[in-house]
């Protein structure tokens, strides 16, 4: 029982399964013990996540692979597999397939031994991947929508030009360089250990991880984690068999693996105790748990651990237990321009936004009295055009502190008489929806445009709706929260003509900095 004490734990189970031979843990723990890494990784630290830990009340740490000289764990077993070649092969050269950090890994190791480097790599790899591949002295040659696609090409390129293949994940050399990061987190930290939590590609990571575990520490328990659109070692290992699946997700690209090896299922089916899928906002999450601990930012799959440690004791109700979870932060290859959809979904992976689609009556006051039903909370995004004469659409997100808040939410607002559909859940709103809202408007005559910078504090959107003229309408209204310390807000106003000096007296007695955007041509194009 993952909750009980440790001293009354069972024994851990056989490795091998029925029907099955198991592999040789002392085979690989020689491996790895033999393993040439220290001439290009380093051991990297383990960390503990000192917020997270209090979070969840239990000790995290963070095996960080992410400051690696390639920022990845991967050069660990290209560098190993590559150090026990001939030099006849090294002299010929050598070739890979990787969606970017075994590239990376091939393409340091390679520099190092003085040999060529050929990279296949997806079209789909990040920017940031690839110009470090070629600031490695690699030659990249991109290739297809997946690392299955590109692996494809590069077996035909290994044949044509007499080189050695240096595989990812699924070569003995190169799971044993990759568990050299067991050895090491041994040796950092003698005490008990309840659970590593390892994300799951191809499985070199994993494998070499768990072999050396299970060598020596048996009882540790050793969890995959997989995206939810990634996972091909999970389904494999459920069927008994390796499944390709016929799509990745892209996300967490490191990850992004559609056929898992031969003998990384053969070794993961065995010592693997447990798989763990998650989603992208719980990843983002995560970036963001590993950020606060360590102000590092980690890419997609170095954070999937982290995430499944926080699903892990949701789900085993280990909160407050103290245990022992360790995640290994296995790269930092990120793209800059991703932060800003982090950052985003991070919000509903904490559970601490909720996203409502609010039908209101069109008619002057209806719009302050709906803001003045969502009270103290703080908002994160509002938006509205004015479209119907009879009725307005208000796409709000709002702060929350718990997921079955936005259900409390959703029955308030029904209750006060605003038809609401909760969109918390609704991959396409968070997705398209709430940047689209919006339009051209038949029915705003006399409208005004303007662009407000306010404090972010509480109040505020209160305060600026209730000094406003009472005859006077929002026809447009358009806030997002972005975390500064000051916000900022489209406002379209219908002002009768006779009212110029009302509109000015209202303008300067908020004393919010403005812009009169109502002659600039983007509005008058899509908006007016």
């Amino acid at each position: 029982m993952a909750g009980a004490p440790r001293s009354a734990r069972p024994a851990a189970r056989p490795l091998a399964k029925a029907g099955t031979t198991a592999p040789d843990p002392t085979d690989y723990l020689r491996r790895i013990l033999t393993a040439k890494v220290y001439d290009v990784a380093i051991e990297s630290p383990l960390d503990t996540a000192k917020s997270l830990s209090r979070r969840l009340g239990s000790q995290v740490l963070l095996k960080r692979e992410d400051l690696q000289p390639v920022f990845s764990f991967k050069l660990r077993g290209a560098y190993n597999k590559m150090a026990h070649l001939s030099p006849e092969q090294l002299q010929r050269g050598v070739i890979c397939a990787s969606a970017g950090n075994h590239a990376q890994g091939v393409a340091l190791s390679a520099k190092r031994l003085g040999c060529k480097a050929i990279i296949v790599m997806p079209v789909t790899t990040p920017k940031v991947k690839v110009d470090a591949v070629t600031a490695l002295g690699g030659e990249v040659v991109l290739f297809g929508e997946s690392y299955t696609d590109a692996y494809g090409h590069a077996v035909e390129l290994e044949k044509q030009g007499g080189l050695t293949f240096v595989h990812p994940f699924d070569d003995p050399d190169v799971i044993a360089g990759q568990g050299t990061i067991a050895m090491e987190i041994l040796r950092q930290h003698q005490g008990p250990i309840d659970a590593i939590f390892v994300a799951i590609g191809g499985g070199g990571l994993i494998s070499g991880v768990a072999a050396y575990i299970k060598a020596l520490r048996p009882e540790i328990k050793i969890i995959g984690v997989q995206t939810v659109d990634s996972d091909a070692m999970a389904r494999s290992v459920e069927a008994g068999k390796r499944v390709t699946l016929p799509d990745v997700g892209l996300f967490a690209d490191g990850t992004a693996v559609k056929l898992v090896g031969e003998e990384t299922f053969r070794l993961a089916r065995h010592w693997v105790d447990e798989f763990i899928r998650v989603d992208t906002d719980a990843v983002c999450a995560a970036i963001k748990d590993v950020f606060q601990d360590t102000r590092s930012i980690v890419e997609p799959s170095g954070a999937m651990g982290v995430a499944a440690i926080k699903q892990y004791v949701e789900a085993h109700k280990l909160k407050g237990k103290g245990q022992t979870f360790i995640a290994v932060t296995c790269g930092a290859n990120m793209n800059f321009d991703r932060l800003r959809f982090v950052a985003e979904r991070s919000m509903f992976g904490e559970q601490r936004e909720a996203l409502f689609a609010v039908t209101i009556p069109e008619e002057r006051g209806s719009f302050k009295r709906f803001c003045e039903l969502v009270g103290p909370r703080s908002v994160t995004e509002f938006n509205y055009r004015i479209s119907d004469a009879d009725q307005a659409h208000v796409f709000v997100g709002l702060s929350i502190s718990k997921r079955d808040e936005a259900d409390k939410i959703e029955r308030s607002f029904i209750k006060h008489g605003f038809d609401t559909v909760n969109l918390t859940d609704d991959e396409l709103a968070k997705e398209h929806i709430r940047h689209m809202v919006g339009g051209r408007s038949s029915l705003a005559e006399d409208e005004r445009l303007y662009r407000f910078q306010f404090p972010e504090r509480p109040g505020a959107l209160m305060r600026f709706l209730s000094a406003m003229h009472p005859s006077w309408n929002i026809s447009l209204f358009h806030y997002r929260n972005q975390g500064a310390d000051y916000g900022r807000i489209l406002v379209g106003l219908q002002v009768p003509k006779s009212d110029k000096k009302a509109l000015k007296a209202f303008l300067d007695g908020l004393a919010y900095p403005y812009v009169d955007e109502t002659d600039n041509p983007v509005y008058r194009m899509f908006l007016r």
